[in-house]
Parts: C-alpha cells; sequence; structure tokens
C-alpha cells in the first residue's frame, strides 16, 4: 500500500511539473497590454519572489516583446532564466542565457548566463525519473553534459574573478571525471569483447586527455593488458612503467599483472 501510495505521488508530481511547463501560452505580445512597461516588470518580480514562477516568465516575456529597449528589460531576460531553471524546464532556461550572452555579451552580468546555461545544460542530461534516483551519468550519452563543461570552461576564461567562477570550476572538476569515467567504460566494454586495439586506444585517450582524474590508473591497466594480448612488449612495458611510477603502492599494479 505504501509503494502504491509513493507511486501516485511521483506521478501527481510529473503531472505537476508537465503543466508547470505548458502553462505559459499566453501571447506575450498581447499580454498585459493595459499595463506599464514598470508595472509589467514589477509585478513579474513580485511574482517571482513569491514563487510564482509561470505569472514571473510570462510578465518578463511580455516586457521584452513589448519594450525591447526599455531599461528593465535586460535584467527581465536574467529573471528569465532564472525562472524557467527553477520550473525544471532546462532547455528553455538553456535558451533564455544563450540569447542574453548573444543580445549582451558586455553586460556584467553575462558570467551569470554562462554560469545558468552550464546547469541548464547538465541538467537537460538527466531525464524526469532519473532525477528522483540515483544514476550512472557515465554510461549516457553525454554531448549535455561536454556543452556544460564548456559554458563552465567560459565563465572561467572570461571571468576569472567572478562569483560563479569557484563554483564554475568545481562542476569542471566534477564534469572532467564524469567525461573520464565514460572513456573508461568504453574501454572496459572493448576490452570485454576482445577487441583490444580498440580498448587500448579509449584508455590511452583517458590518459592523454584526463589527467589527474580518478580513471587514469585504470585506463593504464586496461592499457598493459591489452597491449600484451596484442604481444605489443614496449608498449605494455611502457604502459606499465608509467603505471608503477605514479602508483607504485596501488593495487593497480598488481591488476595490471592478473590476466
Amino acid at each position: 500500500m505504501k509503494l502504491v501510495t509513493k507511486s501516485l505521488v511521483i506521478m501527481a508530481a510529473l503531472a505537476a511539473s508537465l503543466l508547470t511547463a505548458c502553462s505559459s501560452t499566453v501571447d506575450p505580445a498581447e499580454a498585459y497590454k493595459g499595463e506599464t512597461a514598470q508595472q509589467i516588470f514589477q509585478k513579474g518580480e513580485s511574482a517571482l519572489r513569491d514563487k510564482s514562477y509561470s505569472e514571473a516568465i510570462k510578465r518578463f516575456e511580455a516586457l521584452d516583446v513589448q519594450y525591447p529597449y526599455e531599461r528593465n528589460t535586460e535584467t527581465a531576460q536574467l529573471h528569465i532564466i532564472y525562472a524557467y531553471y527553477m520550473t525544471s524546464d532546462y532547455a528553455s532556461a538553456e535558451a533564455a542565457a544563450d540569447r542574453f550572452v548573444h543580445a549582451y555579451p558586455t553586460s556584467p552580468h553575462a558570467d551569470y548566463a554562462y554560469y545558468m546555461r552550464g546547469l541548464s545544460n547538465y541538467f537537460q542530461n538527466l531525464g524526469v525519473f532519473e532525477k528522483l534516483f540515483a544514476v550512472d551519468l557515465a554510461t549516457r550519452d553525454l554531448s549535455q553534459v561536454k556543452k556544460s563543461y564548456a559554458d563552465f570552461s567560459q565563465v572561467i576564461q572570461l571571468y576569472p574573478h567572478s562569483y560563479y567562477a569557484p563554483a564554475a570550476h568545481q562542476y569542471m572538476v566534477y564534469l572532467r571525471n564524469m567525461l573520464a569515467d565514460h572513456e573508461l567504460e568504453v574501454a572496459q566494454y572493448y576490452y570485454g569483447r576482445q577487441a583490444y586495439v580498440a580498448a587500448a586506444d579509449r584508455a590511452n585517450l583517458v590518459v592523454r586527455q584526463f589527467q589527474g582524474a580518478p580513471a587514469v590508473p585504470k585506463a593504464l591497466v586496461i592499457m598493459v593488458k591489452s597491449y600484451r594480448h596484442l604481444h605489443l612488449t614496449k608498449a605494455e612495458n611502457d604502459a606499465m612503467q608509467v603505471l608503477q611510477y605514479n602508483y607504485p603502492s596501488s593495487t593497480y599494479v598488481k591488476d595490471a599483472l592478473v590476466e
């Protein structure tokens, strides 16, 4: 009975999120025509503070369409990014952030847009049910994660002193390790299928492109074993020396000696 109740709660939450995503259907060009630009903006900010994100989105989009050169329009576009993000409409949040960085490339708030685009790209890689339960992203298609990594990288490169730079750096470390794990999964798959050339190449990619990642010693083990199966003695010895030099007291050295 408890399991049924839990399932109903989850389904109700999913239905609510779908309704939220479909709620902004009013034509922005027609909405709030009886209000001034200042009224639309102020009521939008009030809706945002009250966490009425759908109403806030409608108001800020109306302001953007009806008063594109009004002084609060730039701020309204930033609010749209946040409001879409808070409704879990990550695709729209990404699109809004993308519009902002193209429309206001010199804005002092462009770092925020890049940062939010990174977060939105990351969460787009998660399905609805996968947000509720644990999931290993290393086994998934990581195209959105790669885009997210690029967005956070731009925050670091373009705005090294930004308030968002430390968080962006932490996300980059996490995503870099995730990408390394993904490549390692592929190398392990090839090794398990006895495709030793492909396994060695993919493991070599991990070692070259993701130095310092936790996946590197495991990739070196796959390289050693793959070269051994291929009877490439020099390549096997070279990989083994790198493994022994960098991880001398680890179990990985022993693993590399075991078939």
